[in-house]
């Protein structure tokens, strides 16, 4: 009986997860395959130079900034993917928008809540407010109201929030510096329908674009709201035709961040109750479900490092092991801190294009193509970003300040491989191999396999003879 009893919660377990599977086009793969690109994104990397890039063009609203790359760039056309770096002023409300690609948000700077609204999910945080006041004999009343709303999520600086395409989203700075992010949208995720293009879907308000070229009334972004007819809108929500024309937006100049003067109160749990929620699910191993599932992880903190050497600096990953969600969206990141002259083992990304984005001091870089050509040596300093791809070798050594970089990568599960040190390529070979490869003595491979000796894919600095 027990064993039957077993079968069955087996067989409807598997039909859910198909279920899901069916509905969103969530997939798992191999961590030996790189996320699922178009046959058009492959043919777009022969790229003979690389360059640091910086944001072409700014947007400014009430409270913020919001600065475009240019995806047009070839860069981004052989990887596929956009990028956007936001800041948000205290008391910064990121109005909720949606965008047909998914994307993984790194918080160079500041703190802040965050909300994403999962389809067909409840409502599972309930706050009271006061509202209308009722006049009496003995004095005044207040009636309370009930709001309800999904779960909202604290963030911090080097926090990593996944976002899919075609969730709401919105983000408020409730701190007392402005909220820096860095956004990476994958435009050549299979989840994407729509062009290559990075397309934001405003919910709230309106933008102006300030795209070059274009006249001023055609470079307006409106919410998708205002594309109704407002009667039509108006019964829809069961409202008169004043309140569907303000959430149309007509007359709002504000931009898509916006300041809400009186601060924004939503109920949210505090800190210390999401880290005891998260030891309370490692310690019982519990599956998280579709509506429960979490949509951010920190790699700022030095305590998650996944690499450390006390002289040389650390590297923290983070894959869909740790955060499932990015199996989903099909994208990781990983976060590189260098002290003074240190460097990253030659390396290179085996299933994966990686974004790499400067957010603290500068770094030599060097990346090598498959003719064995340079296609970047330069400097890379704060605020840059450089594209790298697959399979291009990449070497990295920080300036006197040191060198700190957050790299986003199109693999939920992206793997490197090092050249040089411990578990890498060479150190795996026999040493005949090596004499035979290079033409050097047997004591020359003992010395390119052994000298860097436990180190593994961070180096200390280290005076080279001439």
């Amino acid at each position: 009986m027990a064993s039957s009893s077993l079968l069955s919660f087996s067989l409807c377990l598997l039909l859910l997860c198909h279920m899901f599977q069916a509905q969103f086009g969530w997939s798992q793969e191999s961590p030996f395959q790189s996320s699922r690109r178009s046959v058009s994104t492959r043919k777009e990397c022969r790229i003979e130079k690389l360059n640091a890039l910086e944001p072409t063009r700014t947007v400014r609203s009430e409270a913020g900034i919001t600065d475009y790359f240019d995806e047009d760039n070839e860069q981004f056309r052989c990887a596929g993917v956009s990028a956007i770096r936001r800041v948000i002023e205290p008391r910064g409300l990121l109005l909720p928008s949606m965008s047909n690609a998914p994307r993984l948000v790194y918080i160079v700077q500041g703190r802040g809540v965050v909300g994403l609204v999962m389809p067909g999910c409840p409502e599972t945080f309930q706050s009271f407010q006061r509202s209308e006041q009722y006049e009496r004999k003995e004095g005044k009343r207040h009636r309370r109201s009930r709001d309800e709303h999904q779960k909202v999520y604290q963030f911090e600086q080097g926090d990593v929030l996944a976002v899919p395409n075609g969730f709401a989203y919105w983000c408020y700075n409730n701190g007392e510096n402005p909220v820096v992010a860095i956004t990476v949208l994958d435009t050549s995720n299979d989840a994407n329908q729509l062009d290559r293009s990075h397309r934001q879907f405003l919910l709230a308000g309106r933008q102006e674009e300030g795209r070059q070229g274009y006249r001023r009334e055609e470079s307006i972004k409106e919410n998708i709201l205002r594309g109704f007819r407002t009667e039509l809108l108006a019964a829809a929500f069961g409202v008169n035709m004043e309140l569907a024309r303000k959430l149309q937006c007509r007359d709002d100049t504000r931009g898509d961040i916006v300041r809400a003067e009186n601060g924004l109160q939503v109920l949210r749990p505090s800190r210390r109750e999401e880290e005891e929620r998260e030891e309370s699910r490692n310690i019982n191993r519990l599956e998280e479900t579709y509506c429960s599932m979490k949509i951010k992880q920190n790699i700022g903190d030095p305590r998650r490092a996944d690499v450390f050497n006390p002289r040389a600096g650390r590297i923290t990953t983070l894959s869909s092991e740790k955060l499932p969600i990015l199996r989903f969206i099909q994208m990781s990141a990983e976060r590189v801190v260098l002290y003074r002259n240190a460097m990253v083992s030659p390396h290179w990304n085996m299933n994966a294009h990686s974004i790499m984005y400067c957010t603290g001091g500068r770094g030599r870089v060097e990346v090598a193509d498959d003719k064995g050509e340079s296609v970047f040596d330069g400097e890379l300093h704060q605020g840059q970003l450089l594209i790298v791809p697959q399979n291009y070798a990449v070497l990295e050594r920080a300036e006197s300040e040191g060198f700190e970089l957050v790299s986003i990568k199109t693999s939920d599960r992206a793997m490197v491989s090092t050249i040089v040190g411990k578990t890498s390529a060479l150190r795996g070979m026999p040493e005949e191999v090596l004499m035979n490869s290079y033409r050097i003595s047997r004591d020359e491979a003992r010395r390119v396999k052994l000298t860097r000796g436990d180190e593994v894919a961070i180096f200390t600095p280290r005076r080279v003879e001439s």
